[in-house]
């Protein structure tokens, strides 16, 4: 098993490197191979954190290696579909709005030295779900025709009500710890 132990962040690292190849995909209106690569680096989200478990290699950069993969595909795929006229400016700017002010109050927690690893919140893996529901209609729509359009108004809810809910969430759970400058 001890060799194994980078395993997951080696999955994780898979899926942060197909951010980019994934973001120009739709970039070049090439919706069909962007939907199946991120259709993989999104298995890659979940399958990071079993194979931690199984292994026992569960880490401090591991959980922050996750989380930053995790903000780097979704907020590029989303970024890139609002530029493409293919999801609201409104809800894209909520979600880049919610994961910048999320990755800047834990670097805060990190470097402050009251929080040593990112656990996220329930709230937050059906955020990150609804996130990649959405983002997979929207490219199986566009490069494969398999689902309706009609899904992406009420995923598009979802994916907005979560991400309130979750910013909400953080913020009731870190607000006391923000305040170690003050001790």
């Amino acid at each position: 098993m001890n060799k194994l132990r980078h395993l997951p962040n080696v999955i994780t690292l898979l899926r942060l490197a197909s951010a980019p190849v994934t973001i120009w995909l739709i970039a070049k209106a090439q919706m069909t191979p962007a939907f199946w690569l991120f259709l993989g680096a999104s298995v890659t989200d979940a399958l990071d954190g079993v194979v931690a478990r199984l292994v026992h290699a569960q880490s401090a950069f591991g959980s922050y290696l996750d989380a930053l993969a995790d903000k780097v595909l979704l907020v590029g795929v989303f970024v890139s579909l609002g530029l493409l006229g293919l999801l609201n400016g409104w809800l894209v700017g909520l979600v880049v709005g919610r994961d910048v002010s999320l990755v800047g109050f834990a670097l805060a927690l990190r470097f402050g030295g009251v929080q040593r690893q990112v656990v996220p919140l329930l709230i937050s893996k059906v955020n990150t779900f609804a996130q990649i529901l959405l983002a997979a209609v929207v490219l199986g729509h566009h490069g494969l025709g398999w689902f309706p359009l009609a899904l992406v108004a009420p995923l598009s809810s979802v994916v907005a009500l979560t991400t309130v809910m979750s910013a909400f969430a953080y913020l009731a759970a870190w607000w006391p710890r923000l305040l170690w400058w003050r001790e």
